[in-house]
């Protein structure tokens, strides 16, 4: 009851900006037709939306994208929340809207038909620090001053400056805990007040964030648990080049099985 509690006291503090709070609340098409009409400036309808959408790259980096969006008029947006100055983000926006452009162009389109794509970045800070609440980044000809389209659209929106706008009133109720607007933002408003106030939509985050504790807290372990057979790996193979025998390194180091310790004796034996 008591780790319940804590958890409860985690989803009062959690916001929309955090990924969490965001995931659930991007589960439903008019809290997403709501944000992203309001920081377009014009009325969209989204299709589809797939929260915590998985794109895999074999070649590369694969990427989860918090809320890919997908209009009435066949254009796709990815939409983001990030809370942590700790990246070049603009080059996040670019390499992951190109993943979201090469999972949905079919193979043989041609260029002029690949889809047009959307990148809406949500950030606790000012990222370009000029004192702006939205940001429109254009494609712009050095040379003539002349901005030429290529399909992508690329908006950052940060909740940290209010300069009196819709959007900078959407981005108070995402960063403020008791923060609504009913008459402007209707659907955010009520899917936020669901989530923190009534007792079914309280329960659903309580359980995600237990969820999401427990993924990170076997992370965290998975990841100390390879760490610590790399080091006994390393340690073993040092004893091994220096002259120690199989059997005092077997007796010094406990953690890895024979057959790993075997692999490494070889290695050492010839040299490796």
């Amino acid at each position: 009851m008591e780790d319940r509690e804590k958890v409860r006291e985690i989803v009062r503090q959690l916001n929309i900006i955090d990924d969490t709070f965001f995931q659930k609340m991007a589960e439903d098409i008019g809290f997403c037709e709501e944000m992203i009409s309001t920081i377009l400036g014009q009325k969209v309808k989204v299709k589809r939306v797939v929260p915590q959408n998985s794109i895999k790259n074999l070649q590369g980096r694969s990427v989860v994208l918090d809320a890919l969006c997908t209009l009435e008029n066949g254009e796709d947006c990815n939409v983001e929340v990030q809370k942590a100055d700790d990246d070049n983000h603009v080059r996040r926006v670019r390499y992951n809207t190109s993943c979201v452009t090469a999972n949905i162009t079919e193979p043989g389109t041609k260029f002029e038909k690949v889809p047009d794509v959307i990148g809406i970045y949500i950030s606790k800070f000012d990222m370009f620090k000029s004192g702006k609440t939205v940001y429109h980044i254009d494609r712009v000809i050095r040379e003539t001053g002349e901005v030429q389209d290529n399909g992508l659209q690329e908006i950052y929106v940060n909740t940290k400056i209010n300069d009196g706008s819709d959007i900078a009133e959407l981005m108070r109720i995402f960063k403020e805990t008791d923060a609504y607007d009913f008459k402007k933002f209707p659907k955010v408003s009520g899917r936020k007040r669901q989530f923190k106030e009534s007792e079914g939509g309280n329960e659903t985050m309580c359980d995600l964030v237990e969820s999401y504790a427990n993924e990170r807290a076997a992370k965290v372990a998975a990841e100390a648990e390879k760490k610590a057979v790399a080091e006994a790996k390393a340690s073993a193979l040092r004893l091994f080049q220096n002259g120690a025998s199989y059997e005092l390194v077997r007796a010094s180091i406990t953690s890895l099985s024979d057959e790993e310790l075997q692999a490494i004796y070889r290695n050492a034996m010839k040299g490796e």
